[in-house]
């Protein structure tokens, strides 16, 4: 017994030195979490945004805008949503309009980049085993991949938006009959609006004035589509479009969804609105083809308009609410719940209808908590919409139909408007700008956060069965 307590006492001696140490390890800065720098960032983009079109050489006229109207402008840019309080084309000069184009760079970018760094992340925090097995079954993206990623993600957005800049800019030259240099301004500015789904405009009428220009409207749809996709699904259909059956189920439900949307949604607004004086009626069988499209096109979360959007039937700003709610595809630039959150939930429905053990797509099994994230996003857009449209309810004197669309364009970053963002008053205003932010970071951040935090149960409770139905 004396050798042995001789012995704790040598060892608590020599371990004195160690023990005194462990308190300045413990009070070492851990480091932030991946949504938090991402939450950071993006609010620091937006305070650097308002403090610059507060600037009265942002401004068109004399003086300088209201604090109101630069931060929703701001956050609206950075969202990359579109929605506006004033006439983007008049009420900002040059400066403004450059300062809008870059904080739409800034958010398309980091929303792309961000979003694919936080499912590398993710990945990291699994076993070596489980990263491999991940890397092996995606066949996109390795578990060291971050630098070539962001190599990827910068070269893609700057391949698309120069190409449309350069279509755009000869289109609005030869075709439209402004000056060179206005021609080479306006087709990157719509270039980059359009491939980062901004929604923003340099004409006050929108794009309504190319409702029957198939080179302007086509281009337009084409970077919004692709921006939509998402970046994994760009550098998959690059890698791989001549071996769909090689595609990862991911490509392939962001792929299918978004034909069947588009398809779809562009059937519905032309039976809807074929007669419509005030949206499609005037137009030729052409026209009316090309306006249903961009009108299907655009609730992806593009937010551009070519035919005024005050004036669709109550049938198709519901069908519009519908598209903006879905949204497109992820770690894009789209907003909504995503494509693949309302695809995987309907293959969870017909499993439950089938009487099926497991939900299974395209020969693969979804897990369980795939399908419970998508449960849980899409719950939470649905609680943020219903709250968001009773607050702005009181706070405003319009109807449900008007206030549903602009809060569920807001929540979900698409940018399109029946035309009472500028009437919402000071509280009305404040909230989309809320609703804007937690919006395009609400479900990155969860999802990773759920991601992140998921572990194993060592255990289980007793099984109970509650009434369902």
């Amino acid at each position: 017994m004396g050798s042995a307590g001789a012995g704790v006492h040598a060892y608590s001696s020599r371990a004195a030195p160690e023990l005194s140490m462990r308190p300045r390890l413990l009070h070492l800065p851990r480091p932030a979490r991946p949504a938090q720098v991402v939450v950071l960032a993006f609010a620091v983009a937006v305070a650097v945004g308002t403090l610059l079109l507060l600037l009265p050489v942002s401004r068109a006229d004399p003086g300088g805008a209201p604090v109101v109207d630069a931060l929703f402008t701001a956050t609206s840019a950075v969202t990359v949503t579109g929605l506006n309080t004033v006439d983007t084309a008049t009420y900002w000069s040059g400066f403004g309009h450059v300062v809008i184009l870059l904080l739409i760079q800034i958010g398309g970018f980091g929303i792309m980049s961000l979003a694919t760094l936080l499912g590398l992340l993710v990945s990291h925090r699994l076993g070596l085993r489980m990263r491999l097995t991940t890397a092996a079954e995606t066949k996109m993206l390795g578990i060291g991949d971050v630098r070539r990623v962001l190599v990827g993600v910068a070269r893609t957005s700057l391949l698309f938006e120069a190409a449309g800049a350069v279509v755009l800019s000869v289109r609005f030259a030869t075709a439209h009959d402004e000056p060179v240099g206005r021609a080479l301004w306006l087709g990157l500015f719509h270039s980059v609006s359009a491939f980062n789904n901004g929604g923003f405009a340099l004409f006050s009428d929108g794009l309504i004035r190319f409702v029957t220009d198939p080179v302007v409207t086509l281009t337009v749809c084409l970077l919004v589509i692709t921006g939509g996709l998402g970046f994994p699904v760009m550098f998959e259909l690059y890698r791989l479009w001549r071996s769909p059956r090689r595609w990862t189920m991911h490509t392939k439900i962001v792929v299918l969804a978004t034909s069947v949307l588009l398809a779809a949604g562009t059937l519905a607004f032309l039976a809807l609105e074929w007669s419509n004086p005030a949206t499609l009626g005037p137009l030729g069988v052409g026209g009316k083809a090309l306006a249903g499209f961009f009108l299907a096109v655009m609730p992806r979360s593009g937010g551009l308009h070519s035919v005024p959007t005050g004036e669709l039937h109550a049938e198709s700003l519901l069908l519009t609410d519908v598209l903006m709610f879905i949204g497109g595809g992820s770690a894009g630039t789209a907003g909504g719940i995503k494509v693949t959150t309302f695809t995987v939930l309907l293959f969870v429905i017909l499993t439950e209808i089938r009487a099926d053990r497991s939900v299974v797509a395209f020969h693969r099994h979804i897990p369980s908590d795939a399908q419970r994230q998508a449960l849980t996003v899409a719950l939470l857009a649905v609680a943020g919409v219903f709250g968001g449209t009773g607050a702005l309810m009181v706070l405003t004197p319009f109807s449900l139909d008007q206030v549903l669309f602009e809060v569920i364009s807001a929540f979900a970053t698409v940018g399109l408007s029946t035309g009472i963002t500028g009437d919402l008053g000071t509280p009305g205003t404040l909230l989309l700008v809320v609703l804007m932010f937690t919006g395009r970071l609400g479900p990155i951040t969860l999802a990773s956060a759920l991601a992140l935090r998921a572990r194993p149960r060592l255990y289980e409770f007793p099984q109970e069965r509650p009434i369902i139905g």
